[in-house]
């Protein structure tokens, strides 16, 4: 939020500098992002009067004017189209200096002298406003340094709140911070409720009262819009980030900046039979006011008469009740929206307004009626008219419930850290708004209608907290026994997993749990997947049942940006509905593209594949202590290719799956190289054996090596576990180095190259030992695999 250093000076001024004061704000919780001059650095400038403006005789964009500078006439060159007699508008003299150190000197344009520039926004660094001549009010002094006349030695001072400090999102707020830090008074605007000179009243029903439970409204008549609105309000408003329109919208953009209450104002002579606050039909649309069109969803709320939807509640007016040029009546509108109801409304809209923005934080629901009048009162100083009595509808059940919030002093120097005097602390409490009552232990606060985020003991005493002053609280010593946590060794933790995964050149990314439905469709279908309700966009709507649609948002992202070479992994949950509810499963998934190895001399330029995503998976489930337990079967998985998936398991049970993403999926992703992806859940990767010490062998090994032909559809795993059966006790390593296909083999089969190592723990093995555990093995081959002996 911007605001004026001005004029919040002139509700409560501090003996601060600009830079203390935004210092103290931010200490105090809001945090002040950028403070800037309202105006560009200039000097020389002063309000004239076009006197006459004549056309230059030697180009056509060009006019030649007599300017009024107060105390003499000069002769000025300018090319701004609303350049008019009558004008009165900023002029840099002679001598005089722009933003950007540019000095003003006599010139002569197309051989017409020129003594001096008249200025437009822009020149002056007030706005981006290029399009003509700045234009003051008619009733500008002529002659005045426009610095002063316009006040512009201001600074803007923008706070970024957070979402819970909607009370701040007016003036008044603020002021009301600053006040109780600096322990001074709010001078507030006075101001009577306006007497009513015309009996008019405009129906109004509420048919939703739990989405609006205060709606407050007024006719006035006989507008005059020919009126501009006062400079001090225009200036105002265009320090604070908004643009003048015309006086009934400056007038309610002025009361939202200053009270923290959106207003909106209806052409009543466009209104039919009543206002009604309900929500959307089936079918029903409506025009907004920046002329985007809009169907809406049933459980919108709309402000609508008896033809149909006239606003979007809480958000933006209608084109078709629009105020314009012409309007003299209007109905003005005040109301109270339930937060946690138009929540997120907006944005389902693709729309984001000042007023959506309040509303959805919290608006002060007793504030809409001390609005109504001061929006009434500078109406009619501003634009005349005549107003009409108050209609207010109130729904009192379906106000927020404020109960009464009980401090226990014990609690402050437990929680704090120190002992507040109570004086202190019922200054702050006061100060803040809150009605205190002393009570034995402490106090009991009731909570004023604008702080919704206070309803709790911990809420009291994070204010005391930050009103004190964090960087006044004292500091304490933290003591503590520190005992050293027992490290189970039957478990590893999931940051020696990282570390490994690090160290074989993978990159850990941490991915959102709210994914695109269309992606979590395409790679989890058989699953649905948890709605949010609430959701931040429309691509973040569902909780991901796979870490795998944000990693591949992630490889899409980083290919796209010319990375030849991707290896990624993540650990989080996954939320997978089931019969028993909701399951969040910790989970450890790895994706891999592009390049086998980094580009380097010494590097090939092969493309990983299957294999080495499955030969990292195995280092890594090689910390188990127990790699054998782990199988790798082949299995089918929605979005991944038949023939090159396998289902990861442990002791049997089911863990993960590993596999190359399907080539249509990766087509529909825009991936263009081949993708491999594996999830695995972490509970099992984490639990490993406990190691046990077995004595060394003082005698040697003896290996021998087979080479095998069997059919192609043999896995080699199955064909390695016979081995391992068949060998007997003396086997102690068995290793397949190598896998042939090709000529001088049966098409339908292949040769599987098998190194046997045996060793003895208590004698040298002989070789009528090993021969007799090869034949052993060779016989078991033959007779379960139809093996023959390659030569």
């Amino acid at each position: 939020m911007k605001i004026s250093e001005q004029w919040l000076r002139e509700w409560v001024d501090p003996d601060l500098t600009t830079d203390e004061l935004a210092q103290q704000i931010t200490m105090a919780g809001l945090e002040v992002d950028a403070i800037e001059p309202v105006a560009g650095a200039f000097s020389g400038v002063v309000v004239a009067e076009i006197i006459s403006a004549e056309q230059h005789p030697d180009a056509d964009k060009l006019r030649v004017c007599q300017v009024n500078m107060g105390q003499e006439t000069a002769q000025i060159v300018c090319g701004a189209p609303n350049a008019r007699p009558g004008l009165k508008a900023p002029l840099a003299t002679v001598g005089g200096v722009l933003p950007g150190d540019f000095i003003i000197k006599e010139a002569k344009l197309r051989g017409v002298e020129s003594r001096g520039m008249l200025c437009s926004e822009q020149e002056l660094g007030l706005s981006d406003a290029a399009d003509g001549l700045m234009q003051l009010a008619p009733d500008a002094p002529v002659g005045a340094d426009l610095r002063e006349y316009l006040q512009l030695d201001d600074r803007v001072i923008e706070i970024g709140l957070t979402p819970n400090r909607a009370d701040c999102l007016g003036m008044a707020g603020i002021a009301r911070e600053v006040a109780l830090l600096n322990g001074l008074t709010v001078t507030a605007p006075a101001f009577a409720p306006v007497p009513e000179r015309i009996a008019d009243t405009f129906p109004v029903e509420l048919q939703a009262p739990d989405h609006c439970p205060r709606y407050v409204g007024r006719v006035i008549r006989g507008l005059d819009l020919s009126r501009p609105s006062p400079l001090w309000m225009q200036e105002k408003l265009r320090r604070c980030g908004l643009r003048s329109i015309d006086a009934v919208v400056d007038v309610t953009n002025y009361i939202l900046l200053e009270l923290g209450q959106p207003m909106h104002a209806f052409d009543l002579d466009k209104l039919q039979g009543g206002i009604i606050v309900r929500t959307a039909g089936a079918g029903e649309s409506l025009d907004l006011l920046d002329g985007q069109g809009v169907e809406f969803e049933p459980a919108t709320l709309v402000i609508a008469d008896q033809s149909g939807p006239v606003a979007m509640a809480g958000i933006m007016g209608g084109q078709p009740t629009a105020v314009g040029a012409g309007t003299t009546n209007i109905f003005l509108e005040a109301a109270f929206f339930a937060p946690e109801r138009l929540a997120g409304k907006a944005r389902g809209y693709g729309l984001h307004t000042d007023s959506s923005h309040r509303f959805e934080r919290g608006v002060d629901f007793e504030l809409q009626r001390r609005a109504m009048e001061r929006a009434t009162q500078l109406l009619l100083e501003i634009v005349g008219g005549e107003a009409g009595p108050v209609t207010e509808v109130l729904s009192e059940a379906d106000l927020p419930e404020r109960p009464n919030v009980t401090l226990r002093a014990a609690r402050i120097e437990k929680m704090l850290g120190f002992d507040l005097d109570p004086a202190e602390v019922e200054r702050i409490l006061t100060g803040l708004g809150l009605g205190v009552t002393s009570t034995a232990d402490g106090w009991d606060c009731s909570v004023p209608s604008w702080r919704f985020d206070i309803t709790l003991e911990a809420d009291l005493l994070e204010e005391l907290a930050r009103v004190y002053g964090y960087n006044r609280l004292p500091v304490t010593h933290i003591r503590a026994d520190l005992v050293i946590p027992a490290r189970q060794e039957a478990k590893l933790s999931s940051r020696t997993l990282r570390r490994h995964l690090a160290a074989r050149g993978y990159r850990e990314a941490i991915t959102y749990s709210f994914v695109d439905p269309k992606l979590q469709q395409l790679i989890d279908p058989e699953l649905e997947a948890v709605a949010l309700t609430n959701p931040i966009s429309a691509d973040m709507a569902v909780m991901r049942t796979s870490l795998l649609p944000g990693l591949l948002d992630a490889v899409l992202r980083n290919t796209n940006r010319q990375q030849p070479r991707v290896r990624l992994f993540e650990t989080g949950l996954r939320f997978v509905p089931g019969p028993e509810g909701l399951q969040q499963i910790p989970t450890l998934a790895m994706v891999t593209t592009g390049r086998r190895l980094a580009e380097s001399w010494s590097a090939g330029g092969e493309s990983a594949d299957f294999f080495d995503l499955k030969g990292d998976l195995e280092s890594l489930l090689a910390l188990t202590r127990e790699p054998d337990a782990f199988a790798f079967d082949p299995g089918k998985r929605p979005a991944l290719h038949p023939g090159q998936t396998a289902i990861i398991t442990r002791k049997g049970q089911a863990a993960g799956y590993l596999g190359s993403l399907h080539p249509s999926v990766a087509s529909q992703l825009g991936l263009n190289a081949p993708l491999f992806v594996c999830e695995i859940d972490l509970a099992t990767v984490l639990e490993r054996r406990l190691p046990d010490f077995s004595e060394l062998s003082r005698f040697p090994e003896v290996r021998r090596d087979l080479a095998v032909v069997v059919d192609k559809s043999v896995p080699s795993a199955e064909l390695m576990e016979n081995v391992r059966s068949a060998a007997g006790a003396y086997l102690t390593d068995l290793r397949l180095f190598d896998v042939y296909e090709g000529k001088g083999i049966d098409p339908k089969r292949k040769s599987l190259a098998l190194g046997l190592t045996f060793r003895d723990q208590k004698r040298t093995l002989s070789d009528e030992d090993v021969n007799l555990a090869v034949n052993q093995v060779i016989d078991s081959l033959e007779k379960n695999y139809k093996a023959e002996l390659r030569n």
